[in-house]
């Protein structure tokens, strides 16, 4: 009676597995990453009576956009589909009379028919579809409990010290690579896998990736208040930071990070703004005028000051500016003196070095010290008027005396101007004995 019965039940369980199959998956939502494939049976199909874990040949798929399909047989994932629309199963390894050569399946049929026996009638295989949500999985809140070291660097004020911030924000990843997170993550399940079985863990490992991330940005010179406008650079290093446990392991990727809030601790910013407001009056300018800011101020209590008399407020003024050891006067003078070094310091314009008095004719571009027919600067010709004399301290003049220095034009000096080109020589004492624009000869004719 067990062969007779194992024999019946493997010919009916193999006939009722050949009808072809439709798979598909409703919208997965959005608490959902994985979803196994329903069989399509409805008040007319016949096909009620087939497993639901055996695919027959020949049976269509249907993925829609923002899913990935994988096949799995026997716990191995044997094909896959990220492509929308229609996908044709035809490597299965059940036999199916309606699809292919009819003789081969016949055959392959009752091979299978057999192999069912030698089990009870029974299947002895597994075969499944799985649909991934590729989506990109938002609204994943974060939040920091504990302070999380970040460092802060100021060169202009010599900070270079550790502090510790809360954040608060959210961020969304998806899955990259289906195949490893069914592997490593989902494997095989009933009906979904949701994204609570994994949130909890993912905002772990997220927060203790903070610490490193944030040492990245901040080698950056980013400021901690600023970091909510560099939340991309952020992402993109909490991916690295994290890509052996996610990506490689999980198949998963942070898409976007989002942070709503960054807050120091109210004693760190205190000190972050003490030490810079001690960098900026390290510029004598800058602390005389605080000095005066603070003067006046005490100036303008001291004549409120009803109780103890002006003269008594003012007295303690001045007594408070001398126990100082610097006034404002002083304090200016070390920013003039200073400023005068730099311009000291500071390489002329030009070339680094130092250049002697501009001589020659001004252009109305403002250049100066030009000597020949045009400007060095915008290369606008001589002003026909300009021709004159040259004093000894560098100015060219027109009249009697100098417009410099006041020294009177050099009695008796001939004049010289080239015939050809109108060039002059800046001295006219020593004029030279050819014209360095044209090379025309110079002689009486060039005399004015």
């Amino acid at each position: 009676m067990g062969l007779l019965r194992a024999g019946i039940g493997a010919a009916g369980g193999v006939l009722a597995d050949q009808w072809r199959e439709y798979f598909y998956c409703e919208a997965i939502p959005a608490q959902v990453l994985v979803r196994k494939g329903q069989k399509r049976t409805s008040g007319r199909s016949s096909n009620v009576k087939g497993e639901d874990n055996i695919i027959s040949n020949g049976s269509i798929i249907a993925v829609a956009d923002g899913q990935c399909m994988i096949i799995v047989e026997q716990g191995k994932v044997v094909d896959i589909c990220a492509d929308s629309g229609e996908f044709v199963y035809d490597t299965s390894t059940e036999p199916s009379l309606f699809y292919g050569k009819l003789g081969d399946n016949i055959k392959k049929t009752f091979s299978t028919i057999g192999k069912r026996f030698t089990f009870g009638g029974d299947t002895a295989k597994d075969q499944r579809v799985y649909y991934f949500n590729t989506k990109e999985i938002i609204g994943n809140k974060y939040g920091t409990p504990s302070p999380v070291p970040f460092r802060v660097v100021d060169e202009r004020a010599g900070i270079d010290i550790d502090i510790g911030i809360r954040c608060f924000g959210e961020y969304s990843y998806k899955i990259s690579d289906p195949i490893l997170f069914y592997t490593n993550v989902s494997g095989n399940v009933e009906q979904d896998y949701e994204r609570e079985n994994l949130d909890s863990q993912l905002k772990t490992e997220l927060l203790t990736s903070l610490q490193p991330a944030f040492a990245r940005i901040s080698a950056m010179g980013i400021r901690y208040s600023a970091l909510p406008g560099h939340t991309e650079e952020l992402g993109q290093t909490l991916n690295d930071i994290l890509s052996a446990k996610w990506r490689d392991l999980r198949g998963i990727e942070i898409v976007s990070f989002g942070m709503s809030s960054v807050n120091a601790d109210e004693e760190d910013q205190k000190m972050i703004k003490e030490l810079q407001r001690n960098a900026a009056f390290m510029d004598p300018t800058r602390a005389a005028a605080h000095l005066v800011g603070a003067q006046a101020q005490a100036m303008q209590s001291a004549a409120q000051n009803e109780g103890a008399g002006p003269a008594m407020a003012f007295m303690g003024m001045n007594m408070a500016g001398q126990a100082g050891g610097m006034n404002a006067q002083g304090l200016y003078g070390m920013g003039q003196e200073q400023q005068a070094q730099q311009a000291q310091q500071a390489p002329p314009q030009g070339g680094g070095q130092e250049q002697a008095p501009a001589s020659g004719w001004a252009c109305s571009c403002g250049q100066t010290g030009n000597t020949g027919n045009f400007c060095n600067e915008c290369g606008k010709p001589k002003p026909a008027d300009e021709a004159g004399w040259a004093c000894s301290c560098g100015q060219v003049n027109k009249g009697k005396f100098c417009s410099a220095c006041g020294s009177p034009k050099p009695a008796g000096t001939p004049q010289y101007q080239c015939d050809k080109c109108g060039w002059e020589p800046e001295d006219p004492a020593n004029p030279p004995k050819f014209c360095p624009e044209c090379g025309d000869v110079f002689d009486d004719a060039d005399k004015k």
